[in-house]
């Protein structure tokens, strides 16, 4: 197995741009927001460099990828430097990125406040996406969508974020407990107050049952959504089977997490690494056990197969894919390094031929993935 794939980025960085530019099968970049219209044989998919999620007055326009801060101090084994973390938020923009997503519920209330801390200097600039759901922000000990509770998250997000409003605001899983009327109009409450911008729904899991729809159309009934958050990647495709339609027919927005599936869809890492389970749910997870990476790598192969072709890292290749399903997704993958963060934001450069485009997705699909995404207790404390 090879896993020098983002190791080799900073070398071929200065070809890249170049490669990408060249490169017969790229798409327009058109400037404003258009569907992904495909195309038949040879013919490029074109591309926009703007996305918009939802629709009217209750839509968005955002950068073609946004920045999932998590990893910055919450979940992700280690944690950097904040001055270096700071330093690369306030990079993104330079880079092309708008959105920028946390929740109360990464650290609690760290990562809102290392975002807001960044952020404040343009915060007029740029959108923030935050989340709320669960008791005090802790995962561990419940859910809470009560409306006194939500009010509460909004205030502490707030001040967290150093702002006066929040752009996109998510329930971050569903509260059987609390009827998602009240949970809506909770929000349009706050909308109306001026405190949130726009409503956002975060699963788990909107796909795996009817309810988890219905709920969808619920909430939208009272409060138009603009965006549902969910985990999409080459490796986890269960929105696919009725959300994106969904989205289409109700013009939501849809925002992939995990579209690198944590770092596994990179060939960064393997069977062989090593988290600190105090600041990781990857070792709960059955994916990343040893032996699920070694039976499941065989979807890195297939994007690495393409990307070399192609001037593209496996990553890059897997962003691109899942920015030319629809024209209303939004990747938000996470990093800790800038250059990182410049190779997924080069992603939103390339444009797939419509035939090449469906040969990936058959290859894709002919990969039987092991492991489930979550399991047992995993799955209530699950938030990314």
């Amino acid at each position: 197995m090879e896993n020098n794939n983002r190791r080799d980025f900073l070398k071929k960085g200065a070809m890249l741009g170049t490669t990408l530019l060249a490169s017969s099968a790229l798409g327009a970049v058109a400037t404003g927001c258009s569907d992904t219209a495909g195309k038949k044989g040879g013919e490029a998919v074109q591309k926009t460099k703007i996305r918009k999620l939802g629709t009217g007055d209750h839509s968005i326009e955002v950068s073609p990828l946004g920045l999932g801060c998590m990893g910055m101090s919450y979940h992700r084994s280690f944690i950097p430097d904040k001055k270096a973390m700071i330093a690369l938020i306030r990079k993104a923009p330079d880079l092309g990125v708008n959105l920028f997503d946390t929740a109360e519920a990464y650290g609690p209330f760290t990562n809102q406040e290392l975002v807001g801390e960044a952020l404040e200097p343009f915060r007029k600039d740029v959108l923030i996406a935050t989340k709320f759901g669960f008791k005090e922000g802790r995962p561990e000990i419940g859910l809470d969508s009560r409306p006194d509770s939500i009010r509460k998250a909004v205030e502490n997000s707030l001040k967290s974020l150093r702002t006066d409003y929040i752009d996109l605001l998510y329930q971050h899983r569903i509260d059987p407990n609390v009827p998602i009327e009240d949970v809506a109009g909770t929000v349009k409450d706050l909308i109306a107050e001026g405190k949130v911008k726009h409503f956002g729904m975060s699963e788990r899991d909107f796909s795996q049952t009817k309810d988890g729809i219905e709920l969808i159309r619920k909430a939208h009934a009272i409060q138009p959504v603009t965006a549902l958050q969910s985990e999409y990647s080459t490796m986890t495709r269960q929105p696919e089977k009725e959300v994106l339609q969904l989205c289409e027919e109700l013009g939501i927005g849809f925002v992939p997490y995990s579209p690198l599936s944590r770092g596994l869809i990179s060939g960064y890492i393997n069977e062989r690494t090593k988290y600190n389970p105090d600041n990781d749910n990857r070792p709960t997870l059955p994916r990343y056990q040893p032996d699920a990476i070694i039976k499941n790598w065989a979807i890195i192969d297939i994007l690495k197969e393409f990307g070399d072709h192609r001037g593209l890292t496996v990553a890059q290749v897997a962003l691109a894919w899942l920015l030319a399903k629809k024209p209303f997704i939004v990747p938000i993958p996470g990093t800790t390094k800038l250059a990182h963060l410049q190779e997924n934001m080069w992603t939103a450069d390339y444009g797939f031929a419509a035939n090449e485009l469906a040969k990936l997705t058959a290859d894709l699909s002919g990969v039987e993935i092991v492991g489930e995404r979550y399991t047992g207790q995993s799955a209530q404390q699950a938030e990314k």
